[in-house]
């Protein structure tokens, strides 16, 4: 049985590592998590003059450079002017040369959404008719490519990282105390420690690349280094590597310091790791809290400490699991993961499912909005894969309860049992090592009298015949010399004897065959006392090998514990591709995001095409405010000097129209020094303004503002320019 849980084992990780890596292939390039909602000009559009800037507005603040806007002729030549700079809110526009002659123009654009991740698209709009050979408006392709690729490898590690680092941790303090001295879990726990911090240092050097160029020879760039240390994602990165500094110092106490500790003493010592390690984990969740989704958005001061939570939880359960597993499959036979501990763990990880279900369901709700978002938006449809994958790793572990229950019962026997021989086997080492050296005792003591018979051996050849019974006694002394069978003289005392039985010249035989006799013993005990030493020990180190495989084997027989380990490895296994579902979610624009900008695009597309001369202008709007977001259009007929019509339309992201408790309408004109003009509409109907009788004075470019308030205290100003006259 336990022959093939190896190899099985190993394959089944093979597979799941295999699965992961799909998903993360098969991701594409980080979706955006701001979209484009608004342009002026808009895609498409034919203006009659060219316009004196390009704005374009998206769903929420983004970082922009020298290069982020661009404007291309139809010939490929830039044309913008200067860099680019936010005019309010979530609008940035770049200045155009003058004298632009009629003809197609592409607009690119490449920025970072405050989420951290790229974004870039590009549109095209013509100046008097489109011309007939026009740059290429495919959009750019942001956090795609070989970086790409490697930055979404580097994230994945990250959050596999944190979760072995602190689960594993915390499986240690909180559930089995004991097994800061197994080695297994120690590899694992600073296994996660090297791959968070190979990660992190990882990130930092493709950020660069990866909201820019794509290119990897900009991986190595240190101005482009230099850059991202500024952002608030290399920001967080840095305190991630700090904090990591800090979570080493307590991995190394944990598996020092507190290893070695007594029970009674571990149990001081447990609070105040459990506090320390706490405030670390949650600082290293808080760097990835505050540089993503949950720092932009709605509720984003509630937001980043239930990403918090939600990351400390996945880390506890996921990580706990991994040590569980290591431990169950590669923990020493003298050291079994006792059936209280995976109780513990059992409650630990019933906890973080609650912990996840909360937290969840409300970053759901944050990020999609609306029941349709499930099925109508990629992100909705990955966030249903998650929950199911959730569902069924729920349902696995309810499985491992009850064999945990099972092995409650069963498991104590065995490993009193095995505590027993345990001590038995130190007990015998330790008599062994006594009498080893109670044998080097002895033979010291019978060198020294091989040394006197040697001597006496030595007179008794001298001597005559008549004196050789003298002799031989002191071949006795020899024989008694040579006997001591601890110095290993055997062969000698045999001599010496034999010498001792015959007659005077056998007395001298005899003396001098004790005395070599002796000589040998003396030889002979130091080398092979030492080489009975060497199989004394070698044959303890082969009893302990064998008292381990049949304790493991005992172990391992155990049906109770071998259903835990399948179960505990399906759990893993699950894990493994819910983290890289996970993964491919972050970079996934929020649902909620990728309906607005479809209904604002779907707005735009089905708004009728206004009489010759009319204006037509989208300002998309954000108070603040619990729905205060939506689109103000602003429609001036026939835009001409003199006398014009005004009609206002209000709608949600979705599309409906409603209605605003105040809009108010100026006109300014900045190169003559005219304005602003107020203009005050009148409510029609349900998200419909009207003013008649809008006096323009001269023709040229005009600012047209549009405040709109939602609340007693809610409001915003929006505005865009326009050619009227």
């Amino acid at each position: 049985m336990t022959q093939t849980i190896a190899p099985r084992f190993r394959t089944l990780v093979l597979l799941l590592l295999a699965a992961a890596c799909a998903l993360l292939a098969g991701a594409g390039p980080a979706s955006a998590h701001a979209a484009l909602t608004g342009s002026d000009p808009q895609q498409g559009a034919v203006v009659d003059r060219a316009p004196a800037q390009v704005s374009l507005t998206f769903s929420e603040s983004v970082s922009v450079d020298d290069d982020s806007l661009r404007v291309l002729d139809p010939k490929g030549k830039r044309v913008d002017d200067g860099s680019p700079s936010g005019t309010g809110g979530t609008t940035y526009s770049v200045k155009l040369h003058t004298g632009l002659p009629d003809g197609t123009y592409t607009v690119t654009y490449q920025v970072v959404s405050a989420d951290s991740h790229p974004v870039a698209g590009a549109y095209t709009f013509s100046v008097g008719a489109p011309s007939d050979t026009s740059v290429s408006a495919s959009a750019q392709e942001a956090g795609g490519g070989f970086v790409g690729t490697l930055y979404g490898f580097g994230r994945y590690v990250s959050y596999a990282g944190f979760a072995v680092l602190v689960g594993g941790a915390a499986f240690v303090l909180a559930c089995w105390p004991r097994g800061s001295g197994v080695r297994v879990v120690q590899r694992v726990v600073v296994s996660g420690w090297l791959a968070l911090t190979a990660a992190t240092l990882m990130l930092l050097l493709l950020r660069g690349s990866y909201t820019g160029s794509g290119k990897a020879g900009d991986i190595l760039d240190l101005n482009l280094l230099g850059e991202v240390l500024q952002t608030k994602t290399g920001a967080a990165l840095v305190s991630r590597l700090l904090l990591l500094a800090a979570a080493a110092l307590f991995v190394a106490v944990l598996f020092g310091a507190y290893d070695k500790r007594e029970d009674e003493e571990k149990r001081d010592l447990t609070f105040g790791l459990a506090v320390g390690g706490a405030v670390v984990a949650s600082g290293l969740a808080a760097t990835w809290a505050m540089s993503e989704h949950a720092s932009v958005g709605l509720q984003a001061g509630l937001a980043m400490p239930a990403d918090i939570v939600h990351l400390l939880a996945v880390a506890t359960w996921f990580g706990g699991l991994t040590a569980l597993l290591a431990a169950l499959y590669r923990g020493p036979a003298d050291t079994p993961v006792p059936a209280v501990a995976v109780r513990r763990f059992s409650r630990v990880a019933f906890g973080s499912v609650v912990a996840l279900v909360v937290t969840g369901t409300y970053q759901s709700w944050r990020q999609l909005g609306s029941w349709t978002a499930f099925t109508e938006t990629r992100y909705g449809q990955l966030l249903l894969v998650k929950i199911g994958l959730v569902a069924v790793l729920v349902g696995i572990a309810y499985l491992s309860r009850r064999w945990t229950a099972q092995l409650a019962g069963t498991a104590s026997p065995g490993v009193v049992r095995q505590r027993e021989q345990g001590e038995k086997r130190e007990k015998g080492q330790k008599g062994e090592k006594a009498e080893k050296e109670r044998v080097g005792a002895s033979s010291g003591r019978g060198n020294e009298k091989a040394k006197g018979s040697e001597k006496s051996a030595a007179s008794g050849k001298a001597v005559t015949s008549g004196k050789a019974v003298t002799s031989g006694k002191a071949v006795t002394s020899g024989k008694a010399t040579g006997g001591s069978k601890g110095s290993g003289g055997a062969k000698g005392a045999g001599t010496g004897a034999k010498g001792a039985g015959t007659g005077t010249k056998g007395a001298g035989t005899g003396a001098k065959a004790g005395a070599k006799g002796v000589g040998g013993g003396k030889g002979s005990g130091s080398s092979n006392g030492s080489g009975g030493s060497q199989r004394a020990a070698q044959l303890a180190r082969q009893r302990a090998a064998v008292d381990a495989a049949r304790q493991k084997r005992q172990r391992d027989a155990d049906p109770n514990r071998f259903g835990l380990r399948r179960s505990v490895l399906a759990e893993a296994g699950v894990a493994v591709v819910l983290l890289a579902v996970t993964t491919v979610l972050t970079q996934t624009e929020p649902g909620r995001t990728e309906q607005e900008a479809k209904a604002t695009g779907a707005s735009s597309a089905t708004t009728p095409a206004p009489s010759t001369g009319a204006v037509t202008l989208d300002m998309p709007f954000d108070t603040g405010a619990q729905n205060g977001k939506g689109v103000v259009r602003v429609e001036l007929d026939p835009a001409r000097v003199g006398a014009n019509e005004m009609h206002l339309y209000v709608e949600r992201p979705d599309g409906t129209a409603f209605d605003l408790p105040e809009v108010k309408v100026a006109l300014t004109q900045e190169a003559k020094d005219i304005g602003p003009l107020p203009v005050a509409p009148d409510h029609i109907t349900t998200g419909h303004w009207s003013a008649s009788g809008v006096q323009i004075p001269i023709g040229g470019d005009w600012e047209v503002s549009v405040t709109v308030r939602t609340s007693d205290i809610d409001q915003v100003t929006v505005s865009k320019n326009a050619q009227i006259g």
